[in-house]
């Protein structure tokens, strides 16, 4: 029935296609309150800082229920609303950020790395304190592998191993094994998806930045990473100004960079006029404006001059909207010698 009433929503309101929609933006928290770790970790009062935005915002949370029976039925995301994730269950988190979630019932996915976890590891929660935040009703727990090591350097048989052992953990501790998952350091190949799929995860997160769109792979869907650097204010409200691209499509969809692919122009095709589109990319070790070579007013190609450094290679593409929004596109790069 969900799907008749969708397929006669989109009869009648054509306007409202997957290649229309605002999106969905998903914001990362690692640490909060751990000032020694500053690229994975935000200060208490930033924390609250950018709760206090997102109410002023007035945009709404989506819980992972909702967020997952809307993606893979493919429904339009038509009214933007943010997604909060948290990564691998660190025990700041726990300390300085649950308590105001909490209270203020404000829904998250948290991805659990079990290696540490089952160790009672003290930078960790406990699996006593990872149950308390799924019987809250606000929490849904994620894969993100047992050991956290990066899988792109590992051999696909140990990657498989290590995503087993996770389910073992998540099953004797939780009586489940998920099916959200985000990739561990963000970073990711076409091998290493495949094993992921192999073990039933739905929908899949990696960490760049982008607006969630049913134009995305569902492999390897963007979220805002927030630490002491990018979580700072002004970017912040831009993060929340937010919203997709009409993209149609974009080729080639390469995830893994070698030197025999190192560096590869990128062709993306949109539903709209693209000119006013700005592009920045770190190719060659640090950031600067893409070059773009425009094949028409909807279709342009970014062409990279220089490779990019291992292990992170990034693109954001921006352009602002009539309605003083930002559209906002970004793809991540996992980049081997």
């Amino acid at each position: 029935m969900k799907k008749i009433l969708l397929a006669l929503f989109l009869f009648l309101y054509p306007s409202f296609l997957a290649a229309d929609e605002p999106g969905i933006l998903s914001l990362m928290y690692h640490r909060v309150g751990e000032g020694k770790y500053p690229s994975t970790n935000v200060s208490v009062e930033m924390f609250n800082q950018h709760l206090q935005l997102i109410e002023e915002s007035k945009l709404p949370f989506i819980d992972a229920n909702e967020f997952k029976e809307m993606i893979l039925n493919g429904a339009p995301l038509n009214q933007r609303k943010i997604l909060l994730t948290v990564d691998d269950a660190f025990q700041s988190f726990y300390q300085n950020a649950w308590p105001v979630l909490k209270e203020k019932k404000i829904p998250f996915i948290l991805f659990v790395n079990t290696r540490e976890v089952s160790q009672n590891h003290p930078n960790y929660m406990n699996w006593n304190q990872v149950r308390e935040l799924r019987d809250s009703g606000l929490v849904t727990i994620g894969g993100h592998s047992w050991s956290h090591d990066y899988f792109v350097n590992m051999k696909i048989e140990d990657v498989k191993n290590d995503i087993e052992k996770s389910h073992q953990d998540y099953s004797k501790e939780l009586g489940l094994v998920p099916d959200l998952y985000a990739h561990t350091f963000g970073e990711t190949s076409e091998a290493i998806i495949n094993v992921l799929r192999a073990f039933n995860y739905k929908i899949i997160f990696g960490q760049h930045s982008g607006v969630i769109s049913q134009n995305e792979s569902i492999n390897y869907f963007p979220r805002f990473s927030l630490n002491e650097n990018y979580g700072k204010l002004e970017r912040f409200k831009n993060i929340l100004k937010s919203r997709a691209f009409n993209i149609k499509e974009y080729t080639p969809k390469t995830i893994l960079l070698s030197k025999e692919n190192n560096p590869t122009n990128l062709k993306i095709t949109f539903e709209e006029d693209v000119k006013q589109i700005n592009c920045f990319d770190n190719s060659g070790g640090k950031w600067k404006n893409t070059k773009i070579n425009y094949l028409n007013n909807q279709t342009i190609e970014l062409v990279f001059d220089e490779p990019f450094q291992k292990r992170r290679g990034r693109l954001n593409c921006t352009m602002p909207t009539k309605e003083k929004l930002i559209k906002w596109f970004g793809y991540q790069y996992s980049v081997i010698n």
